[in-house]
Protein backbone atom coordinates (compact mmCIF):
# COMPACT_ATOMS: atom_id res chain seq x y z
CA UNK A 1 0.00 0.00 0.00
CA UNK A 2 1.27 3.97 -0.70
CA UNK A 3 -0.36 6.36 1.74
CA UNK A 4 -0.11 10.11 -0.18
CA UNK A 5 -1.03 13.14 2.18
CA UNK A 6 -2.78 15.79 -0.17
CA UNK A 7 -3.05 18.92 1.73
CA UNK A 8 -4.36 21.73 0.15
CA UNK A 9 -1.28 23.44 -0.66
CA UNK A 10 0.54 19.94 -2.69
CA UNK A 11 1.17 21.23 -5.68
CA UNK A 12 -1.22 19.27 -8.19
CA UNK A 13 -0.43 18.73 -12.02
CA UNK A 14 -2.52 17.16 -14.68
CA UNK A 15 -1.12 15.96 -17.58
CA UNK A 16 -3.23 14.45 -20.27
CA UNK A 17 -1.73 11.72 -22.46
CA UNK A 18 -3.67 12.07 -25.17
CA UNK A 19 -1.97 9.45 -27.37
CA UNK A 20 -2.77 6.99 -24.19
CA UNK A 21 -6.06 7.63 -23.39
CA UNK A 22 -5.01 8.75 -20.00
CA UNK A 23 -3.99 11.62 -17.37
CA UNK A 24 -1.52 11.93 -15.52
CA UNK A 25 -1.53 13.53 -12.29
CA UNK A 26 1.67 15.11 -10.20
CA UNK A 27 1.21 15.19 -6.64
CA UNK A 28 4.13 17.32 -5.28
CA UNK A 29 7.21 19.00 -6.51
CA UNK A 30 10.87 18.00 -6.70
CA UNK A 31 9.78 14.32 -6.51
CA UNK A 32 6.45 13.83 -7.24
CA UNK A 33 3.99 11.14 -7.20
CA UNK A 34 2.14 10.06 -10.20
CA UNK A 35 -1.28 8.97 -10.37
CA UNK A 36 -1.99 7.64 -14.15
CA UNK A 37 -6.08 7.16 -14.64
CA UNK A 38 -7.31 5.77 -17.62
CA UNK A 39 -10.36 7.42 -19.65
CA UNK A 40 -12.92 5.04 -18.34
CA UNK A 41 -11.64 5.49 -14.87
CA UNK A 42 -11.83 9.20 -14.43
CA UNK A 43 -15.50 9.38 -13.72
CA UNK A 44 -15.14 6.62 -10.98
CA UNK A 45 -12.21 8.58 -9.74
CA UNK A 46 -14.04 11.75 -9.38
CA UNK A 47 -17.60 9.78 -7.94
CA UNK A 48 -15.00 8.90 -4.88
CA UNK A 49 -13.62 12.07 -4.50
CA UNK A 50 -17.32 13.22 -4.21
CA UNK A 51 -18.34 10.30 -1.92
CA UNK A 52 -15.14 11.54 0.38
CA UNK A 53 -16.36 14.98 0.54
CA UNK A 54 -20.10 13.96 1.41
CA UNK A 55 -18.60 11.55 4.64
CA UNK A 56 -17.28 14.59 5.85
CA UNK A 57 -19.83 16.83 5.41
CA UNK A 58 -17.75 19.10 2.92
CA UNK A 59 -19.53 20.74 -0.78
CA UNK A 60 -17.65 19.48 -3.22
CA UNK A 61 -15.39 22.91 -5.27
CA UNK A 62 -14.89 22.45 -8.92
CA UNK A 63 -11.43 24.27 -9.97
CA UNK A 64 -9.85 25.07 -6.19
CA UNK A 65 -10.99 27.12 -3.01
Amino acid sequence: MVRLHVTADLPIRVEPLVFAGRVEFRLGNAFPAVLVVDRDALPRLAQAIAEGQAALGTPPQVGGA
